[in-house]
Formats: C-alpha cells, structure tokens, sequence
C-alpha cells in the first residue's frame, strides 16, 4: 500500500522553526505566540480562520479572502475590532517581519477571545477578540495523486453548522479524515445530506466525465476561492463545467478527478474506495485547469 500523506503535505524548512507570529497588534518570535486556555477558540470551537497563499509578493486573491473573513465574523456576531485595510496591513507587516517573499502561506485566525469563566455563553468573552497570523515557508510537496475513501460523516444542513462557515469547530472534518484514514486512504470523500456527492475534508472536489467538469452544488460545501476561480476559469474557456448533484456511482466512473484549494491549487485524486480513477495520474483536462490557474496567479500577482 502507498504511503500515507496528506493534501497540505509541504517540504521540510528549517526556517519555519524560527517564523514570527502576529499576535493581537505585536509581531512575536513562534514560542511566545501563545493563548489563554480561557480562549474562547481553545475552549469552543468558537473563530473564523482563512489560508491564504503568497506568490512572488502577492496575496493571491487578498480581497475575496477578507470578504469571507468579514462576512463569517458577521454570521457568527463576532467583531473583528479591526478594518480590512488594518487586517490587511497586519498580513503585510507580518510578511515583511519574516522577509518572505513566496512559497509562503499563513493561517488568518480570529475567536471572540479570552472567557471571564470556562462556559459557552458569548457574553463570557468580554476582553475583545484575538487575532493571529500564522506565516510560514510552504512549498507543497504531494508526491502522488491523493486516494480517497467515502465515509460516514457528512457536511449537515446549515442550521446544525453551516458548511460554508471557515470556522474553528472542525472535529466533523478531523472524524472523517480519521476514518478515511483507517480506510487507507489519505483524505475523506463527504457525501451531502442527501447522499450526493460534495467535498473531501479539507478540499473541494470536481471531476471530469466526457471533458466536462462537474462538482456539487456548493449548498453543503466550504464555496472554495480556488473552487470558484477553476469554475470560472472553465467558463472563461468553453470548458463545459456544471455545479449539480452526482452520485458515488457517477463518481466511480469519472475519467478523472481532483481536488482544489488554496494550498495545493489543484491536486489530482488517483483511487475513490479502491477504483482507480483514469490511469491515476493528472487527466488531460486537470493538467489544462493548471496550466490556466497558473497562468491566472501569475496575472494576479504580476
């Protein structure tokens, strides 16, 4: 059986061990970033994240990402405490903090802050809320196409928890990659409330039947920026693309498969519960979609 990896699987940097974090307003060395265990996001759960990706000196994609940051503080009533133009200075004063330049990615995480006593109620989080920027020297290093494997947890209704929401609970997410895990594989395939087929843990998912591209309608799904940048991108060149509902048997029998994100942009998926999907290697038409996103990333961040 393969080696085990995973979708975020990065090279080894020695310089990573030494990367200064953004912590409320202060530009800190990586051991000194730390939490209350009265955070509201250690205690619940209860914080709104995003990743973003650094290209020769460009946040890729910067307003898109801060929109969906701003518009989940919203949803979950939190108030960030800062504007877009300050959150984006802090991801700038960070970067330059650490001279990096590309190949870098950083985890933008906001919870409603340290709790009076160890309880659920919001109105327990009275400090204001905290804020980090996480930054490090990423570049991906996915040595084969990801296996997958179906399992039995799947992305709920929006009102248990809103699959669209980027929030801190992941343990739904955590449970299904534990169990493709057991399985083998490297990452979980999540079917919807309906059985139909919808994303993987931590990715979106497309695949590619008689040269078209297909994913789930996005109503139980994380709305990716990458997911959306590739629709677009099929769009833009008469690449026929359709957001619907499909089975695991339409998915069997895909000619090929992959996965989006913003760290691996788009990564190929060789094997769903043990079929093997094409040859199991990047399909024609996945090779195409990255070439036209890196070509997208390199006008974005010129």
């Amino acid at each position: 059986m393969a080696e085990h990896q995973t979708t975020h699987q990065a090279e080894e940097d020695a310089r990573n061990e030494e990367v200064l974090i953004w912590l409320n307003g202060r530009i800190v060395p990586r051991a000194e970033a730390l939490v209350s265990v009265y955070d509201s996001g250690f205690m619940l759960g209860d914080g709104v994240w995003e990743g973003l990706r650094l290209y020769d000196g460009t946040w890729a994609f910067v307003d898109e990402h801060l929109d969906r940051l701003f518009e989940a503080a919203k949803a979950i009533d939190l108030d960030i405490g800062l504007s877009r133009e300050e959150v984006l200075q802090a991801l700038l004063d960070t970067q330059n903090a650490n001279q990096m330049t590309s190949d870098t990615h950083a985890r933008l995480m906001v919870t409603r802050g340290i709790k009076t006593r160890p309880f659920q109620h919001p109105s327990l989080s009275r400090q204001g809320p905290t804020i980090t920027i996480i930054m490090e020297h990423s570049r991906p290093k996915i040595a084969r196409p990801i296996r997958l494997a179906t399992v039995p947890h799947i992305r709920g209704l929006p009102m248990t928890q809103d699959p669209k929401l980027n929030s801190h609970s992941k343990l739904n997410c955590i449970l299904a990659c534990i169990a493709a895990e057991k399985a083998g594989a490297d990452e979980a395939l999540m079917l919807d409330v309906h059985g139909f087929v919808n994303t993987t843990n931590a990715c979106n998912f497309f695949i590619v039947r008689k040269g078209a591209v297909w994913t789930s309608t996005g109503d139980y799904c994380m709305n990716g920026i990458t997911r959306q940048k590739v629709i677009d991108l099929c769009r833009e060149n008469d690449m026929p693309v359709f957001e619907r509902n499909y089975s695991l048997v339409d998915t069997y029998g895909a000619d090929e498969a992959f996965l989006t994100g913003t760290f691996g942009a788009q990564t190929p998926v060789s094997e769903i519960d043990g079929r093997p999907i094409g040859d199991g290697e990047a399909g024609p038409v996945t090779r195409r979609i990255q070439g036209l996103y890196k070509d997208l990333i390199a006008k974005e961040c010129a």
